[in-house]
């Protein structure tokens, strides 16, 4: 129930990201693919954006931006307003990691989480809301973390950020269901994308004996949480965090 809505995905290289764009198109969504340049595993944004389309026959548009840039977040948007002329779905998914024990946190680490992770988001959000005004309403899901709910040793700034998401979705829900605009949040948890490629064997060991259904989850499994919060199945949905975790908050 997305088909033929115009859907903006962020951090859509790979990952999470990219799963959801492929669900969207799927689902005959207009699918918006942004990312920074010279993130990806060689082929373009506009390749993989003109990969979706002729496989699903909707229309895809590349655009390349760091969401943490205001201006070329701000170009991003007038590239979407041009093409499209409106804006339905949100999927803030940009996003780092910035592992760090405490004192040891590099300052410029904080700021490039933050302003990736947190800052951004909350940019997206203010953009995305003024077209979906225009347009008669949307949805807009964004992606945190269980860690953000839980905490982790080693990642108090990525922690904050993603905990940071939460309260900017509950307060975003209130403020703009007036507006017709839905916002929610999914909380992926041990997912098997490049975040997690870091992980020596035994913490992978112990963070699986961690998670009651047994395994880690897949980027496609996200991607159904955010695809169906984004849909007129959740019309009556907002404000909520929607754990993707195999129990692990349990």
């Amino acid at each position: 129930m997305v088909a033929g809505k115009v859907a903006l995905v962020t951090g859509a290289r790979r990952g999470i990201g990219l799963a959801t764009a492929r669900l969207l198109a799927a689902a005959g969504a207009r699918v918006v693919l942004l990312n920074r340049a010279g993130d990806g595993d060689g082929s373009s944004l506009d390749e993989l954006a003109g990969d979706l389309a002729a496989s699903h026959a909707t229309e895809c548009l590349a655009v390349t931006a760091d969401v943490a840039d205001p201006s070329q977040l701000s170009d991003g948007y007038r590239a979407i307003l041009k093409r499209f002329g409106r804006l339905d779905i949100l999927v803030n998914n940009a996003g780092i990691l910035g592992d760090a024990r405490l004192g040891m946190i590099p300052d410029a680490m904080i700021r490039q989480v933050i302003d990736t992770n947190l800052i951004a988001v909350i940019a997206n959000i203010q953009a995305a809301s003024r077209l979906m005004r225009r347009s008669g309403g949307g949805a807009i899901v964004s992606v945190t973390s269980i860690v953000g709910l839980r905490g982790n040793p080693g990642q108090v700034v990525y922690a904050a950020s993603k905990a940071g998401i939460v309260g900017a979705t509950l307060s975003a829900a209130k403020e703009l269901a007036a507006d017709g605009i839905r916002v929610n949040a999914v909380a992926p948890g041990f997912i098997e994308t490049d975040m997690i490629g870091h992980l020596g064997p035994e913490v992978t060991a112990e963070r699986l004996d961690g998670i009651p259904l047994g395994r880690a989850g897949s980027a496609e499994e996200v991607a159904e949480a955010i695809v169906f919060l984004a849909s007129e199945r959740a019309r009556y949905i907002t404000g909520q965090v929607l754990g993707v975790d195999g129990g692990m908050v349990l």
